[in-house]
């Protein structure tokens, strides 16, 4: 394999890089494959180590890459198209919900989840963490903040932990008649903990989907999700929810 030397060109070398780079993937790799180290790609396109790194990172924010631990930097598969719709009337955990819940715990709301939710920064609420999957592998996990007002009978049922009580709390949430639905979109960058459930580095670019559930005049659950942005893509539509499904070639339903 040549070297193969950049041109003098007005946009910055590491924007041009990365289309040099992008046609090398599409006409040498194929998906999973894994790129060759930093020092041999810098030193067959003539650059310096920290414009590479500023390439490869724009791919990866673009989901041309996947930088995986352990393994390196591979080929990304397609995105998977995330449709976030208008629906106002289902609540999370309905029958028609594909995520999966995996714990509940319940503890004072951080100022933020306090100002978002509007309680008192002190006022208990229960937080329940889903994870949602598409072809095996992890996509997204959320974080449901529900304040124990809006789900007062809550005690009498007999789920200490785990998805047992995070699937109570849902059930109980249901009572609520749901008025409407806000939710925002905005990208971010992976959290510890996000990140290790989705198998990515911190740091790495993420989406996040921000939903707030209002019944009886206030905010009765405000929804985190936060969605793998190197394989998801966004699409809008009017049916509602959030649903993933494969292949560019789908539209949001």
């Amino acid at each position: 394999m040549g070297t193969t030397q950049l041109e003098s060109v007005p946009e910055p070398k590491y924007w041009h890089l990365k289309t040099v780079l992008s046609e090398a993937l599409d006409s040498e790799f194929s998906v999973g494959e894994i790129l060759p180290n930093e020092r041999d790609l810098a030193a067959r396109f003539g650059v310096a180590r920290a414009t590479l790194r500023q390439a490869l990172e724009q791919l990866e924010l673009e989901g041309r890459l996947q930088r995986r631990r352990g393994v390196g930097t591979t080929v990304a598969p397609p995105r998977v198209g995330v449709a976030v719709g208008t629906e106002q009337h289902a609540w999370p955990g309905g029958a028609d919900d594909v995520w999966q819940a995996v714990d509940c715990v319940q503890g004072a709301a951080s100022a933020a989840v306090a100002a978002a939710l509007e309680i008192a920064p002190d006022e208990a609420v229960h937080t329940v963490r889903r994870s949602r999957t598409s072809h095996g592998q992890t996509v997204a996990a959320e974080l449901l903040h529900i304040p124990t007002a809006s789900v007062p009978d809550l005690s009498a049922i007999d789920a200490p932990s785990g998805p047992a009580r995070a699937r109570a709390v849902l059930r109980e949430l249901h009572r609520l008649e749901l008025e409407r639905r806000d939710s925002s979109v905005e990208l971010g960058s992976a959290r510890a903990d996000d990140a290790k459930e989705l198998d990515r580095l911190p740091g790495a670019p993420v989406l996040v989907v921000t939903t707030r559930f209002l019944a009886e005049g206030r905010t009765a659950a405000l929804s985190v999700a936060t969605y793998r942005a190197d394989t998801c893509r966004l699409t809008f539509g009017d049916s509602g929810g959030v649903e993933i499904h494969q292949g560019p070639e789908r539209q949001a339903s």
